[in-house]
Protein backbone atom coordinates (compact mmCIF):
# COMPACT_ATOMS: atom_id res chain seq x y z
CA UNK A 1 0.00 0.00 0.00
CA UNK A 2 0.91 3.75 -0.34
CA UNK A 3 0.03 5.51 3.21
CA UNK A 4 -0.57 9.15 3.33
CA UNK A 5 -1.52 11.86 6.13
CA UNK A 6 -3.15 14.48 5.00
CA UNK A 7 -4.85 17.56 6.66
CA UNK A 8 -8.33 18.13 6.38
CA UNK A 9 -10.22 21.90 6.16
CA UNK A 10 -10.67 20.96 10.08
CA UNK A 11 -6.74 20.67 10.71
CA UNK A 12 -7.31 17.23 11.42
CA UNK A 13 -4.36 15.12 10.05
CA UNK A 14 -5.78 12.01 8.56
CA UNK A 15 -3.94 8.40 7.18
CA UNK A 16 -4.88 7.62 3.45
CA UNK A 17 -4.28 5.08 1.22
CA UNK A 18 -3.21 6.57 -1.98
CA UNK A 19 -3.52 4.84 -5.70
CA UNK A 20 -2.45 5.91 -8.96
CA UNK A 21 -2.61 9.69 -8.04
CA UNK A 22 -5.70 9.44 -5.90
CA UNK A 23 -6.54 8.75 -1.92
CA UNK A 24 -9.43 8.21 0.25
CA UNK A 25 -9.54 7.93 3.84
CA UNK A 26 -8.52 4.48 5.21
CA UNK A 27 -11.75 5.07 7.46
CA UNK A 28 -13.47 4.84 4.03
CA UNK A 29 -13.21 0.98 4.03
CA UNK A 30 -13.51 -0.19 7.14
CA UNK A 31 -14.83 2.03 10.33
CA UNK A 32 -12.49 0.35 12.58
CA UNK A 33 -9.67 0.93 10.45
CA UNK A 34 -6.82 3.58 11.85
CA UNK A 35 -7.98 7.09 11.20
CA UNK A 36 -4.12 8.50 11.88
CA UNK A 37 -0.82 7.13 11.40
CA UNK A 38 -0.57 6.88 14.74
CA UNK A 39 -3.20 4.59 15.13
CA UNK A 40 -1.41 2.69 12.96
CA UNK A 41 1.60 2.43 14.27
CA UNK A 42 0.54 1.52 18.15
CA UNK A 43 -1.71 -0.93 16.22
CA UNK A 44 0.94 -2.13 14.63
CA UNK A 45 1.56 -5.15 12.09
CA UNK A 46 -1.76 -6.36 13.01
CA UNK A 47 -3.59 -3.24 12.22
CA UNK A 48 -1.74 -2.35 9.26
CA UNK A 49 -2.66 -5.90 8.04
CA UNK A 50 -6.38 -5.79 8.70
CA UNK A 51 -6.39 -2.36 6.28
CA UNK A 52 -4.47 -3.92 3.47
CA UNK A 53 -7.36 -6.98 3.63
CA UNK A 54 -10.17 -4.36 3.47
CA UNK A 55 -8.48 -1.66 0.35
CA UNK A 56 -9.99 -1.85 -2.37
CA UNK A 57 -7.92 0.30 -5.39
CA UNK A 58 -10.56 0.13 -7.66
CA UNK A 59 -12.84 2.64 -5.37
CA UNK A 60 -9.69 4.61 -4.53
CA UNK A 61 -9.53 5.00 -8.98
CA UNK A 62 -13.25 5.66 -8.87
CA UNK A 63 -14.07 7.85 -5.59
CA UNK A 64 -10.89 9.11 -4.38
CA UNK A 65 -9.39 12.59 -4.01
CA UNK A 66 -6.78 14.09 -6.67
CA UNK A 67 -3.11 14.75 -4.35
CA UNK A 68 -2.88 17.60 -5.59
CA UNK A 69 -6.02 18.60 -4.20
CA UNK A 70 -4.78 17.20 -0.40
CA UNK A 71 -3.29 19.27 1.44
CA UNK A 72 -0.22 16.22 2.16
CA UNK A 73 1.67 16.37 5.16
CA UNK A 74 4.59 13.97 5.55
CA UNK A 75 3.78 10.60 6.19
CA UNK A 76 4.67 10.68 9.84
CA UNK A 77 4.26 14.13 10.74
CA UNK A 78 6.14 13.44 13.77
CA UNK A 79 8.56 11.09 14.29
CA UNK A 80 9.86 10.27 17.73
CA UNK A 81 13.16 10.28 16.34
CA UNK A 82 14.66 11.00 12.84
CA UNK A 83 17.80 8.93 12.79
CA UNK A 84 20.36 9.73 9.93
CA UNK A 85 23.42 7.93 7.94
CA UNK A 86 26.92 10.19 6.95
CA UNK A 87 28.66 9.26 4.01
CA UNK A 88 27.07 5.65 3.08
CA UNK A 89 27.67 6.20 -0.28
CA UNK A 90 31.39 4.84 -1.96
CA UNK A 91 31.15 8.34 -4.30
CA UNK A 92 29.87 10.70 -2.12
CA UNK A 93 32.77 9.75 0.67
CA UNK A 94 35.38 10.16 -2.51
CA UNK A 95 33.54 13.41 -3.30
CA UNK A 96 34.43 14.69 0.58
CA UNK A 97 37.46 13.49 0.24
CA UNK A 98 37.21 11.18 2.96
CA UNK A 99 38.03 7.14 3.80
CA UNK A 100 35.03 5.08 4.18
CA UNK A 101 33.82 4.74 7.17
CA UNK A 102 34.07 1.50 9.39
CA UNK A 103 30.56 1.38 10.78
CA UNK A 104 27.52 3.35 9.99
CA UNK A 105 28.02 7.39 10.64
CA UNK A 106 24.73 7.92 12.51
CA UNK A 107 23.78 11.46 13.68
CA UNK A 108 20.53 13.20 14.52
CA UNK A 109 17.62 15.35 12.59
CA UNK A 110 15.13 16.78 15.54
CA UNK A 111 11.76 15.40 14.86
CA UNK A 112 10.63 19.18 14.37
CA UNK A 113 12.35 19.78 10.81
CA UNK A 114 9.97 17.42 9.52
CA UNK A 115 7.81 18.73 6.72
CA UNK A 116 5.74 17.55 4.06
CA UNK A 117 5.53 17.42 -0.31
CA UNK A 118 4.96 21.00 -1.32
CA UNK A 119 6.05 22.62 1.89
CA UNK A 120 8.75 25.10 1.90
CA UNK A 121 12.25 25.09 2.86
CA UNK A 122 12.86 28.41 4.88
CA UNK A 123 15.69 29.40 6.68
CA UNK A 124 17.01 33.04 7.13
CA UNK A 125 19.94 33.85 4.80
CA UNK A 126 21.43 35.69 7.54
CA UNK A 127 21.94 32.35 9.92
CA UNK A 128 23.07 30.56 6.75
CA UNK A 129 24.16 30.80 3.20
CA UNK A 130 24.84 27.31 2.25
CA UNK A 131 22.21 25.32 1.92
CA UNK A 132 22.33 21.93 0.32
CA UNK A 133 20.57 19.47 -0.56
CA UNK A 134 21.08 15.53 -0.03
CA UNK A 135 18.23 13.26 -1.77
CA UNK A 136 18.01 9.92 0.90
CA UNK A 137 16.31 6.60 1.19
CA UNK A 138 13.87 6.73 4.05
CA UNK A 139 13.03 3.95 6.32
CA UNK A 140 9.94 4.29 8.80
CA UNK A 141 9.96 1.50 11.49
CA UNK A 142 6.86 -0.37 12.29
CA UNK A 143 8.15 -2.62 14.99
CA UNK A 144 9.81 -2.24 18.14
CA UNK A 145 13.78 -2.56 17.41
CA UNK A 146 16.31 -3.75 20.05
CA UNK A 147 19.50 -5.73 19.67
CA UNK A 148 17.86 -7.47 16.74
CA UNK A 149 20.02 -9.48 14.13
CA UNK A 150 20.76 -7.93 10.28
CA UNK A 151 18.86 -11.27 9.13
CA UNK A 152 15.45 -10.30 11.39
CA UNK A 153 15.55 -6.80 10.67
CA UNK A 154 13.59 -5.94 7.95
CA UNK A 155 10.79 -7.81 9.71
CA UNK A 156 10.86 -4.63 11.68
CA UNK A 157 9.99 -2.39 8.92
CA UNK A 158 6.68 -0.98 8.10
CA UNK A 159 7.81 0.56 4.99
CA UNK A 160 9.79 3.43 3.02
CA UNK A 161 9.65 6.97 1.90
CA UNK A 162 12.06 10.19 0.01
CA UNK A 163 13.58 12.25 2.14
CA UNK A 164 15.75 15.11 1.53
CA UNK A 165 18.38 15.72 4.11
CA UNK A 166 18.43 19.37 3.80
CA UNK A 167 21.89 20.65 5.51
CA UNK A 168 23.24 24.24 6.37
CA UNK A 169 26.62 23.30 5.63
CA UNK A 170 28.72 26.59 6.96
CA UNK A 171 26.83 25.67 10.17
CA UNK A 172 27.49 21.86 10.00
CA UNK A 173 30.85 22.19 9.30
CA UNK A 174 31.55 25.26 11.78
CA UNK A 175 29.95 23.45 14.72
CA UNK A 176 32.04 20.52 14.21
CA UNK A 177 29.23 18.35 15.04
CA UNK A 178 26.06 17.90 12.88
CA UNK A 179 23.16 18.47 14.50
CA UNK A 180 22.03 22.08 14.19
CA UNK A 181 22.76 22.32 10.87
CA UNK A 182 21.04 19.61 9.83
CA UNK A 183 17.90 20.37 11.61
CA UNK A 184 16.52 23.94 11.24
CA UNK A 185 12.90 23.74 11.11
CA UNK A 186 11.62 22.54 7.38
CA UNK A 187 14.87 20.68 6.88
CA UNK A 188 13.85 17.18 6.68
CA UNK A 189 11.34 17.21 3.76
CA UNK A 190 9.58 13.45 3.75
CA UNK A 191 7.19 12.15 1.53
CA UNK A 192 5.00 12.04 -0.64
CA UNK A 193 4.16 8.66 0.69
CA UNK A 194 5.07 5.72 3.02
CA UNK A 195 4.96 2.93 0.41
CA UNK A 196 4.60 -0.43 2.49
CA UNK A 197 7.61 -3.03 2.94
CA UNK A 198 5.55 -5.78 0.63
CA UNK A 199 5.70 -3.35 -1.82
CA UNK A 200 9.80 -3.32 -2.11
CA UNK A 201 11.42 -6.25 -2.91
CA UNK A 202 14.31 -4.75 -2.38
CA UNK A 203 15.83 -1.46 -0.69
CA UNK A 204 18.96 -1.78 -2.08
CA UNK A 205 18.05 -1.81 -5.39
CA UNK A 206 16.25 1.03 -5.92
CA UNK A 207 17.19 4.32 -8.05
CA UNK A 208 17.65 7.95 -6.83
CA UNK A 209 18.01 11.10 -7.87
CA UNK A 210 17.63 14.60 -7.13
CA UNK A 211 16.47 17.66 -9.21
CA UNK A 212 17.32 21.24 -8.73
CA UNK A 213 14.80 23.40 -11.09
CA UNK A 214 14.69 20.39 -13.28
CA UNK A 215 18.56 19.84 -13.57
CA UNK A 216 19.37 16.06 -12.08
CA UNK A 217 22.77 16.64 -9.61
CA UNK A 218 22.06 13.19 -8.19
CA UNK A 219 21.71 10.11 -9.50
CA UNK A 220 22.71 6.90 -8.31
CA UNK A 221 21.31 3.78 -6.95
CA UNK A 222 20.78 2.54 -2.93
CA UNK A 223 22.96 -0.65 -4.28
CA UNK A 224 25.91 1.78 -3.99
CA UNK A 225 25.31 2.30 -0.11
CA UNK A 226 28.00 1.01 2.49
CA UNK A 227 25.78 -0.63 4.79
CA UNK A 228 21.82 -1.85 3.66
CA UNK A 229 19.26 -0.99 5.07
CA UNK A 230 19.15 -4.08 7.55
CA UNK A 231 23.10 -3.36 8.87
CA UNK A 232 21.90 0.03 9.43
CA UNK A 233 18.83 -0.91 11.83
CA UNK A 234 20.75 -3.68 13.69
CA UNK A 235 23.56 -1.54 14.28
CA UNK A 236 20.72 1.64 15.57
CA UNK A 237 19.31 -1.29 17.99
CA UNK A 238 22.28 -2.48 19.81
CA UNK A 239 23.04 1.04 20.89
CA UNK A 240 19.34 2.14 21.60
CA UNK A 241 15.93 1.04 20.93
CA UNK A 242 14.35 1.86 17.50
CA UNK A 243 10.44 2.41 18.23
CA UNK A 244 7.25 2.45 15.72
CA UNK A 245 7.05 5.52 13.98
CA UNK A 246 11.24 6.39 13.88
CA UNK A 247 12.62 7.28 10.75
CA UNK A 248 16.11 6.41 9.34
CA UNK A 249 17.40 8.78 6.65
CA UNK A 250 20.09 6.39 4.72
CA UNK A 251 22.68 8.60 3.33
CA UNK A 252 22.98 10.03 0.16
CA UNK A 253 25.25 9.74 -3.05
CA UNK A 254 27.62 12.30 -4.79
CA UNK A 255 26.10 15.62 -6.65
CA UNK A 256 25.49 17.42 -3.40
CA UNK A 257 25.81 21.28 -3.57
CA UNK A 258 29.12 21.52 -0.87
CA UNK A 259 31.24 19.52 -2.94
CA UNK A 260 30.66 20.81 -6.76
CA UNK A 261 33.16 23.04 -8.21
CA UNK A 262 32.36 25.71 -7.52
CA UNK A 263 29.89 24.45 -4.61
CA UNK A 264 26.59 25.24 -5.41
CA UNK A 265 24.58 25.96 -2.75
CA UNK A 266 20.22 26.47 -2.70
CA UNK A 267 18.69 29.85 -2.97
CA UNK A 268 14.86 31.64 -2.48
CA UNK A 269 12.75 29.91 -5.21
CA UNK A 270 14.72 27.25 -6.32
CA UNK A 271 12.41 23.92 -6.77
CA UNK A 272 14.20 20.79 -5.04
CA UNK A 273 12.87 16.86 -6.76
CA UNK A 274 13.90 13.88 -4.66
CA UNK A 275 13.15 10.63 -6.37
CA UNK A 276 13.30 6.87 -4.85
CA UNK A 277 12.20 4.57 -7.33
CA UNK A 278 9.30 2.29 -6.12
CA UNK A 279 8.04 5.22 -4.02
CA UNK A 280 7.53 9.16 -6.15
CA UNK A 281 8.78 12.68 -6.29
CA UNK A 282 9.12 14.62 -3.36
CA UNK A 283 9.19 18.42 -4.17
CA UNK A 284 9.49 21.28 -2.10
CA UNK A 285 10.28 25.31 -2.68
CA UNK A 286 13.33 27.03 -1.12
CA UNK A 287 12.36 30.74 0.63
CA UNK A 288 14.16 33.07 2.35
CA UNK A 289 12.51 33.85 6.06
CA UNK A 290 14.53 36.85 7.72
CA UNK A 291 14.72 36.95 11.34
CA UNK A 292 12.60 40.23 12.45
CA UNK A 293 14.07 42.36 14.83
CA UNK A 294 11.13 41.54 17.05
CA UNK A 295 12.40 38.24 16.82
CA UNK A 296 16.10 39.14 17.54
CA UNK A 297 14.88 40.74 20.56
CA UNK A 298 13.44 37.81 22.21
Amino acid sequence: MHLITFRESTGELLLGVESLGRALPATHFRSTAPRTIEELLTGGIDALSRLAESVDPSQIRARGTALHELQLEAPVPRPGKVVAIGRNYADHAAEEGVVAPAAPLIFAKWPSSVIGPGAEIRWDPALTSQVDFEAELGVVIGRRARRVSASDALGHVLGYTCINDVSARDLQFGDGQWVRGKSLDTFCPMGPALVTADEIADPGRLAISCHVNGVELQSASTAQMFFGVAQIISYCSRAFTLEPGDVIATGTPSGVGAFRHPPMYLADGDRVTVFVEGIGELTNTCRYEPQSAEDESK
